[in-house]
């Protein structure tokens, strides 16, 4: 009797701790909680610590932190009839556990995500030529494919933080024709730099050309100007000394024009009465 009352107790014992181990469960800071019951969602638990629970619902644990998607070799048709593979990542988060929680596994929703993604990439892309896929607008149509996400994936009570193409790949065919293109556009511009260089240097060489001529003719006028003034002066001193000794000055002058006819090997030959030699003839002296 004593052995069946003891083991009945250990029974319910077991029983209890059970039934309160059920009742309890502990959420983490990077966790949320959907809790269902008999399949049904009735709330959602964010706060994190010990919470408790009816043994008749179930707690479904999922990360509230950003997560990551990938896809690989994503194939695009261009406007422009291009083909390009692209490798895509988005970065998510679930923001409803009630409605993430409807979906069979993980998994499944994953390949949901996946599923969005695809779609949306080749109806943004699809639209755009190869130049606005590998330019600067890039940025904004990853955003919008975002957007577009966002609407698609709401049922699913995740939202889509960021899309990025981690790498976009071309045929070898068509990576040589856009290198040659490319190419060409780089010579093209080579091309109009230098001839804009060469306009301008020819501009800058004019109008150097130009104050040269212009600051050469100042001089000119200014040294034509300096010596008229000193021809003036000159002048003016010399007629001055003249009319002091017309005689000495007269004698000065033909001793000058002897210095600067009359050399070692100079032959002059002029009539002893000439008028140049008379100071050689009579003296000057006598000519006073």
């Amino acid at each position: 009797m004593n052995r069946v009352l003891g083991l009945s107790l250990a029974i319910v014992v077991l029983l209890l701790t059970g039934l309160m181990v059920s009742c309890v469960y502990t959420v983490s800071q990077t966790q949320q909680v959907a809790l269902v019951e008999f399949g049904a969602p009735i709330g959602v638990v964010t706060e994190p610590g010990l919470h408790f629970k009816s043994p008749l619902q179930k707690a479904l644990f999922f990360d509230r932190r950003l997560l990551d998607l990938e896809t690989q070799n994503e194939d695009i048709f261009t406007q422009d009839h291009k083909h390009v593979a692209v490798d895509v990542f988005v970065r998510w988060r679930i923001v409803s556990p009630l409605l993430f929680s409807a979906q069979p596994d993980f998994n499944i929703a994953a390949d949901n995500l996946k599923s969005i993604l695809s779609s949306n990439l080749r109806s943004v892309l699809g639209t755009q030529s190869l130049t606005a896929l590998l330019s600067e607008r890039r940025s904004a149509l990853m955003a919008q494919i975002r957007d577009r996400m966002n609407a698609d994936a709401r049922q699913f009570g995740v939202q889509i933080v960021d899309v990025r193409i981690r790498r976009a790949s071309l045929p070898a065919e068509a990576s040589e024709v856009i290198y040659q293109r490319m190419k060409k556009e780089r010579e093209r511009q080579a091309s109009t730099y230098r001839a804009e260089g060469d306009a301008e240097a020819q501009e800058i060489r004019a109008s150097a050309d130009r104050d040269a001529t212009v600051i050469k003719a100042g001089a000119l006028a200014e040294a034509a100007r300096i010596k008229g003034e000193g021809d003036a002066v000159k002048t003016a001193k010399t007629a001055a000394a003249a009319k002091l000794d017309p005689g000495f000055y007269a004698f000065w002058r033909s001793m000058l024009a002897y210095q600067d006819t009359l050399g070692s090997n100079t032959t002059v030959v002029l009539s002893p009465k000439s008028e140049f030699l008379k100071y050689m003839d009579d003296g000057a002296s006598k000519k006073k």
